[in-house]
């Protein structure tokens, strides 16, 4: 499998050198190979996509992996359509039934279909696959997958600098790499911070080293993220990091049953747009993934006629991945903090500052 950025760039000013040692896995390699050569197939008339089991309005991957489908079909004049899961059992089928439509490109998105993606891109070499979160490597596969350690470190380092309590969490929805690939930054994030400032701050939910920490099991329902985090509120907790599909939105539940006691940090999407209003007090920031883009890229390449297993991986380098604004809580970041978050940014960027996890893509 080869790999190709997201054709996005961020500019940001430089700073001295700062070592960093977050995991136990070497950074994305360099790219390799090229894109297969055109497999003769007639121009992109249409494509479809597949959810996982968390439907398509869950406020993180399906939503915007959909937008990127309705913008290919406004920018190519393709037909884009969508079959949604919300069971497991639904998860095959709706890829059978994806090829069965006989349009020439097919996305799912999440783990849970890499098995029947590899499947019908074995059944249907002629069929341009490409799947969000996961890699499936097959020769008519495209894996879209983001280095979201590269930003989530920065919002560890957000979330360190705002703490009252001087103990921030996070947890997720299962011990999965799209998952435990955000703790892995955020955990490197706090201990940049730390470091650099000779605080203490404890992070609780998760353990880079031992690679384990809290989990609920699930990515849709909400009440367990309400009370996982009011047991983090418990032991002091006052920044929470969800990793978990819309089982996140119980932190801010939590956090409003409790008067605000603690701030939250979203991920994939800006929560600012996509969470309910009443959560806008209580989000930090959220750490992005540029999804929509990445499949715009993907179905533009598939209009081409070209048949590939280039990955399209986004990080901090070409915007496939950020972090969002502080939006109601810019007053709670410093100028200061904001200068440190640009220039850690360049280091990133420049390789002088390597944040590391073994579920790096």
């Amino acid at each position: 499998m080869s790999r190709t950025p997201i054709a996005r760039s961020l500019a940001v000013p430089a700073l001295a050198a700062l070592v960093l040692l977050a995991g136990c896995a070497a950074p994305p390699p360099a790219e390799t190979g090229a894109p297969a050569e055109p497999s003769g197939a007639p121009a992109l008339e249409c494509a479809q996509m597949v959810t996982n089991s968390g439907g398509l309005n869950d406020r993180s991957f399906n939503e915007t992996s959909w937008a990127g489908m309705e913008r290919a079909q406004e920018e190519l004049g393709i037909e884009a359509n969508v079959l949604v899961s919300t069971t497991e059992s639904d998860l095959a089928p709706n890829v059978q039934a994806a090829v069965d439509t006989g349009c020439g490109f097919v996305l799912t998105v999440g783990f849970e279909l890499a098995p029947a993606t590899s499947e019908q891109a074995a059944e249907n070499p002629d069929v341009q696959f490409a799947i969000v979160d996961e890699i499936v490597d097959a020769p008519n596969v495209r894996s879209i997958v983001f280095d979201t350690a590269q930003a989530a470190f920065l919002a560890g380092y957000v979330a360190a600098s705002v703490t009252e309590t001087g103990t921030v969490a996070t947890f997720g929805g299962g011990n999965q790499p799209p998952v435990t690939l955000f703790m892995d930054g955020f955990a490197a994030g706090i201990e940049a911070y730390n470091e650099a400032k000779g605080a203490d701050v404890e992070l609780l939910g998760w353990d880079p080293e031992a690679q384990d920490g809290t989990f609920t099991g699930d990515f849709e329902n909400v009440s367990l993220g309400q009370s996982q985090t009011q047991a983090f509120l418990a032991q002091g907790a006052d920044v929470i990091l969800p990793v978990a599909g819309q089982v996140g939105e119980g932190a801010f539940r939590a956090s409003l049953d409790a008067g605000g006691e603690a701030l939250v940090i979203w991920v994939d999407n800006d929560g600012y747009d996509t969470l309910p209003a009443e959560f806008r007090p209580l989000l930090l920031t959220s750490v992005l993934k540029d999804t929509e883009e990445a499949v715009v890229t993907a179905v533009r390449d598939a209009a081409g006629g070209t048949i590939s297993d280039e990955a399209i991986i986004g990080d901090l380098e070409n915007g496939g991945v950020g972090i969002a604004p502080f939006h109601d809580l810019e007053s709670r970041v410093s100028d200061e903090t904001r200068a440190e978050l640009d220039e850690l940014r360049a280091q990133i960027i420049a390789g002088e500052i390597t944040v590391e996890s073994p579920s790096s893509p």
